[in-house]
């Protein structure tokens, strides 16, 4: 059996309210700067191919207009010095004004990024109001300590001390293209909650979304220049960010060779750095588990927004008593999954983000095939037009063939038994990766083992891909460095002053 593609009529085609939304310029010091630095980049509806606008390619001159902006907003104090009650309130206003306009973006997002309409509204908009609220709070509860001394010199002397928690300064925040707006969200909300300010690169793939919120600061009512988008090439627009001396710090969510990239940089002029990045977490399923709760979980793990999430449950173990159980099973629901546009009602696969990326993921596809993997279903792009590929189940994977170390970052799942506890952690751990792990039992005594045993920054049980702005976010190993969400994030933000007085 194989994967249906919808036939359906796009039903778009009589209200198009995200057409309207599309910004072709980016937003600098509160006004739209049209110009970069040389051919503008295209970009697509990933469902068709089709082009829907040009973005300018910004370079180091417009990258410095940006930092400027942000730079003056920053050092007036007119956003740092701002009473912390005042950026809470902006930023809650900000979270309305998504909510207000959540058709608009959520059309958008799925126009400029090919992700479920549904999703694109319960998670690209719902959870961007959700994390701004979450970090608005923040905003009136940045704290310092008072500190005691026991120093006895000079002899008579007494010491008061205390530390301030104070903003960076200018964030330079390059986000991906799978979750576009909420990427844009995790990166400004912290930051602006601190008293930072920010030029925000979105990815050259999805800018849309990214433009639009800036619009929606604006609206607002936030100070110009406190947060600027700029669009372009990494190799452009983001290298160019990333070596400005103006930026106090680089908050990055992509992949880990680009990751790698970037810290280096940082390094030569000791900028902040937090690098969230990729993973190839592995979904471990013991032999007492619910196995249809089980097998929906793994592919809900995997196939989410086409597999394209840093957290996907890409690495299949199955205890060997249920091995051939759950692998036929998550084959099953697979073959079963309907391809199509983000708009059909229809659809559970959309497509990928690019050509250049369904192609990668297809590649992979031939390299575990070469290695010897055995395809249960799939394997292949999807029919017509668009940037589609067959949601696809790899079952006896060797753990050190190339699909089963290497993040793909698509619906590609590789599948090994185990037979022991130990087992299952040798091959959870056997990774470059850190970032996610899912554990599914209803033995909680050999769930408990297994948690502090696992290294991956988040544990999931019985559950995955799931989140909360209280939750802390990040990675081990190669993952990233430094922590998303919670009280952690603002962390990031945040440099640490220690102040001594004698008297």
């Amino acid at each position: 059996m194989s994967s249906a593609r919808s036939s359906a009529a796009d039903p778009v085609a009589a209200d198009r309210p995200e057409l309207a939304a599309i910004r072709e310029f980016m937003l600098i010091d509160g006004k739209p700067v049209h110009e970069g630095q040389g051919q503008p980049v295209p970009v697509h509806d990933p469902a068709t191919g089709r082009i829907i606008a040009h973005q300018p390619d910004a370079g180091p001159a417009q990258v410095d207009l940006a930092v400027q902006a942000a730079r003056r907003a920053f050092d007036s104090g007119t956003w740092r010095d701002m009473l912390p009650a005042g950026r809470e309130r902006l930023l809650l206003k900000l979270a309305d004004l998504i909510e207000q306009n959540g058709v608009e973006l959520a059309r958008l997002e799925t126009l400029n990024n090919g992700k479920l309409l549904g999703i694109a509204q319960g998670l690209e908009v719902g959870a961007s109001a959700q994390w701004l609220r979450y970090m608005a709070g923040w905003a009136t509860k940045i704290t310092g300590d008072t500190l005691s001394l026991s120093i006895p010199f000079p002899p008579g002397t007494h010491y008061h001390a205390y530390t301030l928690a104070q903003p960076v300064g200018v964030v330079g925040a390059i986000i991906p293209w799978n979750f576009p707006l909420l990427m844009a969200v995790w990166k400004i909300a912290p930051a602006l909650a601190a008293g930072c300010t920010v030029v925000l690169k979105p990815a050259e793939e999805t800018p849309l979304t990214a433009l639009r919120l800036a619009e929606l600061v604006m609206q607002a009512g936030f100070p110009p220049g406190v947060v600027n988008v700029i669009t372009g090439r990494g190799e452009t627009a983001g290298a160019a960010l990333v070596a400005h001396p103006g930026i106090d710090k680089i908050a990055f969510t992509g992949s880990t060779e680009v990751g790698k990239l970037i810290g280096r940089r940082a390094m030569d002029d000791m900028k902040r750095v937090s690098l969230e990045l990729g993973g190839k977490s592995p979904v471990i399923v013991l032999d007492d588990c619910d196995v249809d709760r089980a097998v929906q979980g793994a592919a809900a793990a995997i196939f989410f927004n086409q597999g394209q999430v840093c957290t996907a449950g890409s690495r299949l173990y199955v205890q060997r008593g249920l091995y051939a159980k759950v692998v036929q099973g998550l084959a099953d629901v697979a073959s079963s999954m309907t391809l199509g546009s983000g708009f059909d009602p229809a659809t559970q696969i959309g497509p990928l983000i690019s050509s250049r990326h369904q192609q990668r993921v297809l590649d992979y596809i031939g390299i575990g095939r070469a290695e010897g993997g055995r395809v249960l279903t799939g394997g292949a792009a999807g029919e017509g037009d668009g940037y589609f590929v067959r949601p696809t189940v790899f079952a006896d994977v060797p753990q050190h063939g190339r699909i089963a170390q290497e993040e793909i970052f698509g619906p590609v799942v590789v599948a090994q038994p185990f037979d022991s506890l130990d087992d299952a952690v040798r091959l959870a751990n056997d990774s470059a990766f850190g970032l996610g792990a899912s554990i599914w039992s209803n033995d909680l005594t050999r769930v408990q083992r297994l948690i502090p045993r696992i290294d991956a920054g988040t544990v999931w049980v019985n559950t995955h891909n799931m989140l909360d702005p209280n939750m802390p976010f990040g990675g081990f190993k190669q993952s990233g460095v430094g922590r998303e969400h919670g009280k952690a994030v603002l962390e990031m933000y945040l440099e640490k002053k220690s102040v001594c007085m004698a008297y």
